[in-house]
């Protein structure tokens, strides 16, 4: 079989092309539209799909540079810190306080049921918690790092498991998170308004701009992510050498850009221009979740077996019913609900960045943006959920053991 691999830059114009081949897609089928399936994850997934069929006839193994995947999400993640201002923090706090407890209840219901469902099904639960939330919640990360201590605990193929099942959790999480939040805002017909936070059409101040996006305008606002971009990452480093937490480089951006915000909204140091920080915004989440996307091995799911599938079904319809009858209803039972409904199935199946796309096409479909949305579910996802679910998922294997 030949071996094909994509530099960098054949890797990037892939991701761009696909996912201007998503849009288009989104736009003509209504199918896409309807159920909020995010753009780079049909453009993502439908290039997953080709070098899955490379690969399954002996054509070519197909591998891709994905180098830039990181900062663009990076980027992205310090455009929403710029948009947070202190009061919006303050405003959802309880909120926040409430889906992280969601959070950690979630970390340990999918391994203890994933353990049930696998022993119902005749394997051995530890493989079951491996489908649960160390893949799941956990995503990739979790799985390959949780996966080898369960082998060197006896069970076999637990790190092949856990990977497999985490692309399928990754798969399911981008497919299933905007149609079920628009499945609620329908069902409910719930007011399409933030309950907090601006606007649909924000009230700038008078230190920021919402101009035309010029080439000026962009490099000054370039410039600007991309020296918040380089804050966050010494933030995380100094974390991850002080206290020996890893905190993700682009939530340490997050921090630093929300920081940089409320300072400016007192000092007014510049004036920002928010068609430009939308542009750069829009432009990194597009292309680092395609790269995600069209990045998944969807051939290991085929070393699954079926009762394997089973349990991660299972799973699937587990949070479903967790996220409808108990997250939205504690969560407030509004449009700032529905829309972190979505965030959950992205980061509760699969990653952060995918509950970011599925509250983004959620958001640009019904055109409110949930600031409280994209402020709690990347926080809570990304770095509180594990003070809980790290030690939770280290116990769980060394008790089946």
């Amino acid at each position: 079989m030949q071996q094909w691999k994509l530099d960098l830059i054949a890797t990037t114009a892939l991701a761009v092309l696909a996912l201007l081949a998503g849009y288009r897609l989104k736009r003509h089928v209504r199918f896409f539209e309807r159920f909020c399936i995010p753009a780079p994850v049909i453009g993502g997934f439908a290039v997953s799909i080709v070098v899955l069929l490379l690969r399954e006839s002996g054509i070519a193994a197909v591998s891709f540079d994905t180098t830039l995947q990181t900062p663009f999400m990076v980027a992205f993640f310090t455009t929403v810190g710029i948009g947070g201002s202190l009061a919006l923090l303050r405003t959802g706090g309880s909120t926040l306080l409430i889906y992280l407890g969601i959070c950690w209840a979630l970390a340990v219901f999918q391994n203890v049921f994933g353990a049930g469902a696998a022993a119902l099904f005749g394997l051995d639960p530890t493989l079951g918690v491996m489908a649960g939330g160390v893949s799941l919640e956990g995503g990739h990360g979790a799985a390959a790092a949780f996966g080898p201590m369960a082998e060197q605990l006896g069970t076999r193929g637990a790190t092949a498991v856990a990977l497999a099942s985490a692309t399928f959790g990754l798969i399911a999480g981008g497919v299933l998170g905007g149609p079920l939040a628009s499945w609620l805002i329908r069902r409910y017909q719930l007011p399409i308004q933030p309950s907090s936070g601006p606007a649909p059409t924000p009230a700038y101040h008078d230190h920021e701009a919402s101009v035309t996006v010029n080439s000026d305008s962009l490099i000054a606002a370039m410039g600007l992510v991309l020296a918040l971009m380089t804050a966050g990452t010494l933030l995380a480093r100094q974390v991850e050498q002080r206290w020996d937490f890893v905190l993700p480089a682009y939530v340490g951006a997050m921090f630093a850009a929300i920081v940089f915000r409320n300072l400016n909204d007192r000092a007014r140091l510049l004036r920002l221009n928010s068609a430009a920080i939308d542009a750069i915004a829009d432009i990194s989440l597009g292309v680092f979740l395609t790269m995600a996307m069209m990045s998944l091995k969807i051939w290991e799911l085929y070393d699954l077996a079926l009762p394997l599938l089973g349990v991660l079904s299972l799973q699937v319809v587990a949070l479903t019913a967790i996220s409808v009858f108990i997250a939205f209803r504690l969560l407030g039972k509004n449009y700032d609900a529905a829309v972190m409904c979505a965030g959950l199935m992205g980061h509760g199946l699969g990653a952060t960045p995918n509950a970011v796309a599925n509250m983004s096409a959620v958001c640009q479909k019904h055109g409110a943006t949930s600031y409280k949305a994209f402020l709690i579910i990347p926080l809570c996802g990304a770095v509180l959920i594990d003070l809980v679910a790290i030690p939770f998922h280290a116990w769980i294997i060394n008790y089946l053991h």
